[in-house]
Formats: structure tokens, C-alpha cells, sequence
């Protein structure tokens, strides 16, 4: 449900330098998601009224992710004043004027965040009536974090941060966690009286705390229950750590629902990802996009499926795939690469070193060795025999080749779109089918055997092949059964 008198603020207008990156910080993904889009969609299930996201390092790029995972969100630009304060400042001028409820303030980089954490937060400041409670956690290592100062009957005193604390501040090993409620009316008043006298020269949002404090308002630090639910995302090393920590408990929950992963550390299931139940997930898997795993389904090891539909008791083992339907019960490798477009129907085979790409597999239908099927439509209970090539492109464009159901190709048969087989037709091996070939007909490519006696001595001379087969047409070598 929506409640009215909510809102949230989203962060995220920093550059991000540590990453070392050409892309906006907020915009690396972590399981398929942009780290801002996990932000914005907790913000959703919250159930804010007003969503604020705001911005200035690559505006456009991140006002794209912001359309794309919170559609009514509402984007605010900070100008060239640096700091927190100044980015809450944007972000609450792009409220309803009117707006008289209470404003969470999440940073966009603290993916994890999740909205029971935010859900408790938020009930504890309306419960005691604050003008501000911010999310504190107690950690072993504090560096680099704001530190809770508490008076002398642990309430809530200030925040100072850690260039500006002294030594015996950032002993304190109660950290902010740069989350906070405030009632609007509270953060209005204030945010005009903030300064820049710090070490960095920027207009913090924690000093709103304090002089709120100051001023004998109700201000508040709730610590959080796990303490990395608020740890944001500053470098790679932190972003390889949030992501196996993410991926940790999307395993256990598809565990929980009943699919078999084998080996956690080596499978890795994006966000989006749905598996049925009794599905089981060998190692070195990764399972990417929107991709769905009916029940009974056996994948990997070592397999990638990219927004794959797999049906019911289907097994995909060494293979990578990306936009590709495979049917019920059909079976996919070993070494097998299924480009965007395939689409495998039930009880079908797609084998060992197959490539398809725009291909339609019928039921039944059987591609199982060292092939290349592209532009393809193939109908139901067909074989299509070890090293067929779909000649589909002529260098200007690409053709489609038709093959009917119940065909059967012999080995290392060339298909030179466009071209058509009917049903129950039938290739020889090596075939190069040019035309089209009618139903129930035999395409072959018909050119008599010739062995050229001598060539080899002839054109070979003083190699040992011209040796032995001298010696095998004397009778007197090996060919000939004497010593």
C-alpha cells in the first residue's frame, strides 16, 4: 500500500572516482541489477509515496536507469555545491510543496538496504516523534564512516566525520550509516542553515542532526540488526564483495524453494532468475536476465543461459545460451552455443559442438554433433547427420532454409540457402543441396570415385608415403603381409 506521508530521497549524484570507471558508480550491477535500480525498487516496496532520485555525474545515463526501474520516480539535478546537505536540498524542492510527512534519505551506492531494514527505521522515528533518526551500525572496522557521538545517557549527541574527528572519535566504533528519516518540515528549516566549514569544504547531511539536536529536537540512532546491510559501495573490491554476499541469499532462497544448487560458491543466479522446484544446478553455473528454469530441469556444470526459457526436465549441460527457448525434456550438449533466436522444441537435441542461431527445432527434431544451424526452421522428429553447415549468408545477405519433418540429412550435408526440404526427404553424405528438394526425395551430390594409380610415387617421390607404397604394390612392405 501507499503511504502518503512518505517519501524517500535516493542519492546519487557522485562521481564515484574510486571506481575507476567511464560508468556512474551507482549504474554497476550487481546480480543483473544496477546497483541504483536495487535502491529504487526497495523504495517501491516501502510503499513511498514520492520517490526523489538525485543527480549529476553522468545525469542522463542514470536518469535512464531511474525511468527504467522506478518509472514515476521524480529526478532532481544537485548544482556545482558539493555535499550531502545539497543533494537533500535538490531532492526535497522537487516535493509537493505542500509535503508535510517524513522523507527517508538513502544513498544509491548501499545496495543491500533492504525495506524491513528501512520498515523498522521507520516506525521507530514515528513512535518516538523525531525530527530525525538516522540508521547507525556497530562494526569492527569504522574507517572511513561517520562516528555516532552519544551523551552521557546514550542519546543521540552528533555526527562527526571521520577527517573531522579526533582521535578518541574514531575510536568509537558506532558508525552512520548515511540513512536517515527526517520530518520534512525539520529538514526544510534546517538544510538552509548548513555550512561548509569542514575539511571538505562540503555541506553535510549529518550536521542537520546536530543542529536539530541543538535546537531540542527528538533526534535518534537505531543500530541495524546485520550490520552489512548498510555497507555501500565505494571500489571494485567492494562491489565484488557485495555481489557474492547478494548472491549468497538469492542462492539460499532458491534452496529454501526447493531446487538442488550443488555448490553455491560456483553458481551464480541473478536477481530476476525464477527455477521451479526439484531443478538442479551443477557448478560453474551462471544464470543470467530473466531467464526461467521449469521443475525437473537439470543444468550445467559449467553452462551460462542469458534470458533462456528452459521447460520441464529438460538438461542443458556445458553450454551457453542467450535468448533461447528449449523444450520439455530436451537436451543441450555438451558444448553446444545457442544464439539469440533458437528456439528447441520438446523432446529435442541440440549436441556436442553445435552452434544455432534464428533456429526453430521441432519436437523430436535432433541437431547432434559438430553443426552450424542458422536462419533455420526444422520440423518435428528430424535428424539432422554430424557436420551440417546452413550456408546462410552469401556475403550481401542472410537466406532461411526450410526443412520439413521427419528429414534425415547425411553426414557433412551443406544446406546453401535459400533453400527447402520436404517432409520425409533425405540427403546423402557430403550432399551440397543447392535446390530445393521435394518430399519423400533423396538429394545427392553425384560425383564418381576416381583413384589415380601412381600418383603418389609420381608427385610424392623420396617421402616415405611414395616408400611404403612401392613397397605395398611389390607385395614386400607391410600392406603386403611380408616383413
Amino acid at each position: 500500500m501507499t503511504d502518503s506521508r512518505l517519501a524517500v530521497i535516493v542519492l546519487a549524484a557522485g562521481a564515484g572516482t574510486r571506481m575507476r570507471s567511464r560508468t556512474a558508480k551507482v549504474l554497476h550491477p550487481i546480480a543483473g541489477v544496477p546497483m541504483i535500480g536495487h535502491v529504487l525498487q526497495t523504495a517501491q516496496e516501502l510503499g513511498a509515496a514520492h520517490v526523489v532520485a538525485v543527480l549529476r555525474h553522468e545525469r542522463d545515463a542514470v536518469a535512464a536507469a531511474v525511468a527504467e526501474y522506478a518509472p514515476e520516480a521524480l529526478v532532481a539535478d544537485q548544482d556545482e555545491v558539493p555535499g550531502t546537505g545539497r543533494a537533500a536540498e535538490a531532492g526535497l524542492a522537487a516535493l509537493p510543496a505542500d509535503f508535510d510527512g517524513d522523507v527517508v534519505v538513502v544513498s544509491g551506492d548501499v545496495p543491500l538496504l533492504d525495506a524491513g531494514t528501512l520498515g523498522e527505521l521507520l516506525t521507530a522515528h514515528r513512535a518516538a516523534s523525531a525530527a530525525a533518526t538516522l540508521l547507525s551500525a556497530i562494526v569492527d572496522d569504522p574507517a572511513g564512516y561517520g562516528r555516532i557521538v552519544r551523551d552521557g545517557q546514550g542519546r543521540l549527541s552528533r555526527i562527526v566525520e571521520q577527517k573531522d574527528a579526533t582521535d578518541a572519535e574514531r575510536a568509537i566504533a558506532e558508525i552512520n550509516s548515511g540513512t536517515y528519516v527526517f520530518a520534512a518540515a525539520a529538514l526544510r528549516q534546517q538544510l538552509p542553515r548548513l555550512a561548509a566549514d569542514n575539511a571538505q569544504g562540503e555541506r553535510y547531511l549529518t550536521d542537520v542532526v546536530g543542529l536539530l539536536g541543538a535546537a531540542g529536537s527528538a533526534i535518534a540512532a537505531v543500530p541495524v540488526a546485520d550490520a552489512w546491510r548498510i555497507e555501500g559501495v565505494n571500489d571494485r573490491v567492494q562491489l565484488s564483495r557485495m555481489a557474492a554476499r547478494l548472491n549468497a541469499i538469492i542462492v539460499h532462497r532458491h534452496q529454501m524453494n526447493g531446487v538442488t544448487v550443488v555448490d553455491p560458491a560456483t553458481t551464480w543466479i541473478e536477481q530476476n532468475v525464477s527455477i521451479g522446484e526439484d531443478a538442479v544446478i551443477w557448478p560453474n553455473t551462471r544464470l543470467a536476465g530473466a531467464t526461467t528454469i521449469d521443475r525437473g530441469a537439470v543444468i550445467g556444470p559449467d553452462t551460462t543461459l542469458v534470458d533462456c526459457e528452459v521447460g520441464e526436465d529438460a538438461t542443458v549441460k556445458r553450454a551457453d545460451a542467450t535468448l533461447a527457448l528449449i523444450g520439455p525434456r530436451a537436451t543441450v550438449g555438451p558444448f553446444a552455443y545457442l544464439r539469440p533466436g533458437t528456439e528447441l522444441g520438446a523432446d529435442g537435441k541440440i549436441g556436442t559442438y553445435v552452434e544455432t542461431k534464428n533456429a526453430k527445432i521441432g519436437e523430436g527434431s535432433k541437431v547432434p554433433h559438430l553443426s552450424y544451424i542458422g536462419d533455420t526452421t526444422i520440423g518435428e522428429h528430424t535428424n539432422i547427420g554430424a557436420g551440417a553447415i546452413t550456408a546462410n549468408y552469401d556475403d550481401v545477405h542472410k537466406h532461411p532454409t526450410t526443412i520439413g519433418s521427419h528429414v534425415h540429412s547425411g553426414s557433412h550435408t551443406v544446406f546453401v540457402a535459400p533453400v527447402t526440404l520436404g517432409d520425409g526427404a533425405k540427403t546423402g553424405a557430403g550432399a551440397v543441396v543447392r535446390k530445393d528438394v521435394p518430399a519423400g526425395a533423396l538429394a545427392m551430390s553425384v560425383a564418381p570415385q576416381r583413384n589415380i594409380e601412381g600418383w603418389v610415387e609420381k608427385n610424392r617421390a623420396g617421402t616415405e608415403s611414395a616408400r611404403v607404397a612401392a613397397a605395398a604394390e611389390e607385395g614386400t612392405g607391410p600392406a603386403g603381409g611380408r616383413p
